[in-house]
C-alpha cells in the first residue's frame, strides 16, 4: 500500500497524510496527474489512526472515531472505499444524551426522534425535516469555501439554513424547544463547535450534525479509524499515487520538484516549512491566526458496558454527557474564558458495543474527551469520570485500564493539534470561512504553486476530506491545468 517513493519530479506533492492530504492527492491522481504524499510518521492517517493504548487486544481510536461527516462527505461518497476494506458500523441510534429523568436519543428517523421528545416533537420535525430534505444542497454549498453560484443554486433552502446557522445555539434551541430534553439534545451537538453556545454561529454545528445523523448516521469504521486512512491510501496507490512515510518535511526545500505543493498543515507549521518564501504581509496574517480550545482525551478498557442509568444509551454509538443546555453552555463558556469547567461537557463513543473487533470477547473500549483551554496542563480525569458517574453509577468499577492524552500529548502526536486544538483553528465567525486569512481563494498562498489544504481552510475540522478536495481543485485549475 505504501510505496517507497522514487523522489523524482511530480506534478504535485502533498505534505501530510491526514484525511485532507489524502483527499487532495486522490483528487489530483483522478485528474491524471502524478502525485506523492510525504508523511512524517511511519503510518498514514493524521487524525485517523488506531492502536492499543490501554491493554493488549483493545483497539482504540487515537484521535477521531465517530464520523458523521465522513460517511456524508460529498467527496468521500464518490470514492469506492468499500472495495478497499472500509466498512461503516451504524449503531441503532447515532447519539444519546442522558439527563436526570432519562435519556433523549437522536435516532436515524426524524419521526422516531420526535416521538421521544414529547411536546417538542413538532419543533424537532419543524427544524430537522427541511435540513434532511435539502441535505445535498446544504452539504455542497457549505462544506467548502463561500461560493456565490452554489448559494444561488438553491436560494430558499440555503437561505433558510443560513438564517438558522448564524444564530447562537442556545437561542435557536429556546426558540424551537420547550423541554430540557430537546434543548439538551441540540446543545450537545452544537457544542462540537468548541464555541460558547451563546455565540454565533454555534447553531450551525448542531444543525449540520443533527441533519447528517438523520441522513447518514454517525458511524465509525469497523476495526478502527485507521481503516479509513488505509482505504484512502490503497485507492491512491491504485491510481498511481505514491506515499512516502517516515519522511518529515522541515523545509519545502526537502521536497522533490513539483508544479504544485499542497500542505495538510496549519498556519504555524506553514510558517516553519516555507522559510522566507512567504511575503511579509501574508506571513504576518498567518501569525495572527487564532487556535481554539484544546482537548483532554481518555481511552478506557472496560470489563463490561457502561452501566448507564437509562439503558437506552446502550443503543447509541455516541453519548453526550453534560446535563442540560444551561450546564453545557456554562462548561463551554468557562473554556472560552480560559478556565477549567468543573462539570465538563464530555463526548463519549462506545464502539465495541457494535464492533466486536475492538476488544477481547466480553470486554469493551470507551473513547471520551472534554474541552479545555488551549495548552491546558490540568488533568481532567477525575472531572470526566465524575460526569460519567452522574449518569452511569458504578462506571469506575468497570475500568480495567485508562490512557489519558492531554493537549501537549495531542500536539506531540500530531503537530497540527496546536495546544490540543483538533479543529485546526478557532471556528468562530471571523475564522469560519476566512481561514486561514481573508481571501476569495483561501487555499492558494501568494507563493506560486503553494497551497494550504488542511482543516485550517474551509470548511474546517472533521474527517470529510473537503479541505483537501477544494485545494486540489484549485491547483488543477492553476499550475496543474
Amino acid at each position: 500500500m505504501v510505496a517507497a517513493g522514487s523522489r523524482g519530479a511530480y506534478d504535485a506533492v502533498v505534505v501530510g497524510s491526514g484525511p485532507n492530504g489524502l483527499a487532495a492527492a486522490i483528487t489530483i491522481a483522478l485528474a491524471g496527474r502524478s502525485v506523492a504524499v510525504f508523511e512524517a510518521r511511519e503510518t498514514v492517517g493524521g487524525g485517523m489512526r488506531s492502536g492499543e493504548l490501554t491493554l493488549p487486544g483493545f483497539i482504540h481510536d487515537i484521535c477521531s472515531t465517530a464520523h458523521p461527516l465522513g460517511i456524508a462527505s460529498p467527496f468521500f461518497r464518490t470514492l469506492p472505499l468499500e472495495r478497499y476494506g472500509l466498512e461503516w458500523v451504524q449503531p441503532p441510534a447515532p447519539m444519546a444524551h442522558p439527563l436526570p429523568g432519562g435519556a433523549a436519543l437522536l435516532e436515524r428517523s426524524i419521526e422516531r426522534t420526535a416521538a421521544g421528545l414529547g411536546e417538542d416533537a413538532a419543533g424537532w420535525r419543524l427544524l430537522m425535516e427541511p435540513l434532511a430534505d435539502d441535505w445535498d444542497a446544504i452539504a455542497s454549498a457549505f462544506l467548502g469555501p463561500l461560493r456565490p453560484l452554489a448559494l444561488a443554486s438553491h436560494p430558499f433552502a440555503l437561505g433558510r439554513f443560513g438564517a438558522q446557522a448564524v444564530m447562537p445555539a442556545s437561542l435557536l434551541a429556546r426558540l424551537y424547544f420547550q423541554t430540557d430534553a430537546a434543548r439538551a439534545l441540540f446543545a450537545g451537538m452544537a457544542a462540537h463547535a468548541m464555541l460558547p453556545l451563546d455565540q454565533p454561529p454555534s447553531a450551525a454545528f448542531g444543525l449540520m450534525l443533527g441533519a447528517s445523523g438523520h441522513v447518514a448516521g454517525w458511524p465509525f469504521a469497523r476495526g478502527g479509524s485507521q481503516r479509513i486512512a488505509d482505504a484512502l491510501a490503497a485507492y491512491l496507490s491504485d491510481l498511481g499515487g505514491e506515499i512516502i512515510t517516515s519522511a518529515p518535511i522541515a523545509s519545502l526545500d526537502d521536497l522533490p520538484p513539483a508544479r504544485a505543493i499542497l500542505c495538510d498543515i496549519t498556519p504555524r507549521q506553514l510558517l516553519q516549512v516555507a522559510d522566507k518564501r512567504l511575503p511579509a504581509g501574508y506571513a504576518a496574517a498567518l501569525r495572527r491566526y487564532r487556535y481554539g480550545p484544546g482537548s483532554f482525551k481518555l481511552d478506557y478498557a472496560l470489563d463490561a458496558p457502561v452501566p448507564w442509568a437509562d439503558p437506552a444509551c446502550l443503543r447509541a454509538g455516541t453519548v453526550h454527557v453534560g446535563g442540560t443546555l444551561e450546564e453545557i453552555a456554562a462548561s463551554e463558556r468557562a473554556v472560552a474564558r480560559g478556565e477549567i469547567a468543573e462539570r465538563p461537557y464530555v463526548l463519549i463513543v462506545q464502539q465495541s458495543l457494535f464492533d466486536p473487533t475492538r476488544a477481547p470477547e466480553g470486554k469493551h473500549t470507551l473513547w471520551a474527551y472534554c474541552h479545555v483551554p488551549n495548552g491546558s496542563t490540568v488533568d481532567m480525569t477525575a472531572r470526566v469520570e465524575a460526569q460519567i458517574e452522574r449518569f452511569a453509577p458504578g462506571f469506575r468499577e468497570r475500568v480495567l485500564a485508562r490512557h489519558a492524552t492531554g493537549p501537549a500529548d495531542l500536539e506531540r502526536y500530531n503537530p497540527n493539534y496546536v495546544g490540543g486544538d483538533i479543529n485546526g483553528g478557532l471556528q468562530d465567525f471571523a475564522q469560519l470561512f476566512t481561514r486561514p486569512t481573508l481571501s476569495l481563494d483561501p487555499y492558494r498562498t501568494p507563493v506560486e504553486g503553494l497551497y494550504l489544504c488542511s482543516s485550517s481552510t474551509p470548511p474546517g475540522g472533521g474527517v470529510h476530506g473537503m479541505c483537501g478536495y477544494w485545494a486540489a481543485r484549485d491547483a488543477l485549475a492553476g499550475p496543474l491545468r
